[in-house]
């Protein structure tokens, strides 16, 4: 008879998107949700053709060689620095994202990231909770203007447009950016937004987005020189990746007062946050949640569930690739997998 692939969902996802994945594959879920250790991950991939990735768990060479079978790996996420890419692709491993279902959740997060950072919303709650208010005063948690302000959004991708609209649209805000690549002039109307150099956001902006993928050329794109050329009453808000922003510098920034502000969901030893930043009250901290919503993040498992179907069931190309597998080494872990799934 007929066996099904073998897939592995390597932590706990929407029970709906868990009962359509049992359709299609012979399934080992991780609805406990342990975080396994890369040996523990490797033993539970060894036998499998596919596995359903939160985006956290590293996808390398040495876990390849170790799991002949495997032949994707689908992220439930935008960002895929989990991946070597260049591994996989020689492995002949495909790897997918989950794009544009998360697009609006995580730009209306990151402009309320701003909004809680610039009006240091965070910080006043935790006095009142303190039972420190006793009056009011003119200046007591003043913080910066938002309407008619100017934004400054580094990563103009879909999540930095969406940010910009809100920005534009809603609040005012003149809207500067800086992209790897200059957008079309028609998104650029939509938006409202004028493309500059990194230095004439910085030195301009009163806020500043960051909402750039995470590579290598990309680590510390905000560093101690970057942040001695913002303003001083500036915010800086990051929902892109950890890493992107040199977070010790950053500390050291705050407790000095030469940015007013810091927003952040994302950290560069995540979920280990740098001491200096719990220490300084002038920064808003949440744990990577800017795409937290049930109906997104049921979105985002079912985008992996299709890219998992398309490619061991279907046998069509996945939906959101990142990567074009090596051909005669796919073709090989293909037929490993055939020969388990095969008649018997």
């Amino acid at each position: 008879m007929a066996h099904k692939p073998r897939v592995l969902v390597a932590r706990a996802i929407s029970p709906e998107v868990v009962q359509k994945l049992e359709q299609h594959f012979e399934l080992e879920s991780n609805q406990q949700d342990l975080a396994f250790s890369p040996e523990a991950l490797i033993a539970r991939l060894q036998d499998k053709d596919g596995v359903l990735s939160t985006g956290t768990q590293l996808i390398d060479a040495p876990l390849l060689a170790a799991c002949p079978r495997l032949r994707i790996v689908a992220n439930m996420a935008v960002g895929y620095n989990n991946f070597d890419v260049a591994a996989m692709t020689a492995a002949g491993v495909q790897g997918t994202n989950a794009p544009d279902v998360l697009t609006e959740t995580t730009a209306d997060f990151g402009f309320a990231l701003l909004m809680a950072t610039a009006r240091r919303i965070s910080e006043s709650e935790h006095y009142l909770r303190a039972g420190r208010w006793k009056s009011w005063r003119y200046d007591m948690f003043v913080g910066a203007e938002i309407h008619g302000s100017t934004l400054g959004i580094i990563g103009m991708g879909r999540i930095g447009q969406g940010i910009a609209r809100r920005g534009a649209h809603g609040f005012g805000m003149k809207v500067l950016y800086h992209n790897r690549s200059r957008l079309a002039p028609e998104i650029e109307a939509e938006c409202k937004a004028s493309h500059v150099d990194k230095q004439q956001l910085l030195a301009q902006a009163d806020h500043v987005v960051l909402v750039l993928p995470y590579t290598p050329e990309n680590r510390h794109t905000i560093g101690a020189a970057e942040l001695a050329q913002m303003k001083p009453s500036a915010t800086l808000i990051n929902i892109a990746r950890g890493g992107i922003v040199d977070d010790a510098a950053l500390a050291q920034a705050l407790r000095e007062r030469r940015i007013a502000a810091a927003g952040l969901d994302v950290f560069e030893d995540e979920p280990a946050v740098h001491p200096a930043l719990l220490s300084v009250p002038n920064v808003v901290l949440t744990p990577h949640i800017a795409s937290a919503t049930l109906g997104t993040r049921r979105a985002m498992a079912e985008l992996a569930a299709d890219n998992l179907i398309d490619m061991l069931i279907a046998g069509r190309p996945p939906r959101t690739p990142v990567n074009q597998p090596d051909a005669g080494a796919a073709q090989a872990r293909a037929g490993l997998g055939a020969g388990v799934h095969g008649k018997t």
